[in-house]
């Protein structure tokens, strides 16, 4: 008896951590209130260095939009890999990666980035307004959103998955050819 229980049990409970994360949403919305397909509302960010930037200006570019934010331990994880497989190869072809930090004021912002050796333009989330137009305010950041140059949201990753980071890669690449 014993030796099928245990099977099954692992079974169900594999099958509800796939189905149900962050507080009974589902695996698949991931605290995301936008889906690919999605067109980008319109909003604008100002940067690290002063300047500021509205998505429209971006059309006709992949965008990545990276929300970030200096206490996240998997954005820590993450963002070498954004900075060495996704913004040095692609800095010089028509695409954008920003990372978009939460709520944090502009020198802590600077000494995140500064610590993490990035190099990819960083923006400032007051209030999580930006990344409450992507997901409910409290559902977590590190997230990527990938948009096309017509706006549309193409692809979104949640947490640091090297599998979905690959993918993203892929998708990237694909629409930069």
């Amino acid at each position: 008896m014993r030796n099928i229980l245990f099977p099954i049990l692992f079974f169900l409970f594999s099958l509800s951590a796939l189905t149900f994360c962050e507080s009974g949403k589902t695996y698949k919305d991931r605290g995301y209130i936008v889906k690919v397909g999605y067109t980008v509302p319109d909003f604008t960010m100002k940067l690290t260095d002063g300047e500021t930037i509205s998505i429209s200006e971006l059309r006709g570019k992949i965008v990545v939009l990276q929300f970030t934010a200096s206490w996240c331990s998997v954005c820590r994880k993450e963002m070498p890999h954004l900075e060495k497989e996704v913004w040095l190869p692609n800095k010089d072809k028509d695409f954008i990666l920003i990372g978009v930090d939460y709520d944090e004021p502009l020198e802590k912002v600077i000494a995140f980035q500064d610590k993490m050796e990035t190099t990819y333009p960083m923006a400032l989330d007051p209030g999580g307004e930006i990344f409450q137009k992507f997901a409910q305010k409290n559902s977590g950041v590190t997230r990527n959103v990938v948009i096309d140059r017509n706006g549309k949201i193409v692809f979104l990753t949640r947490l640091f998955d090297k599998k979905e980071f690959e993918a993203m890669r892929e998708k990237i690449g694909g629409l930069l050819k």
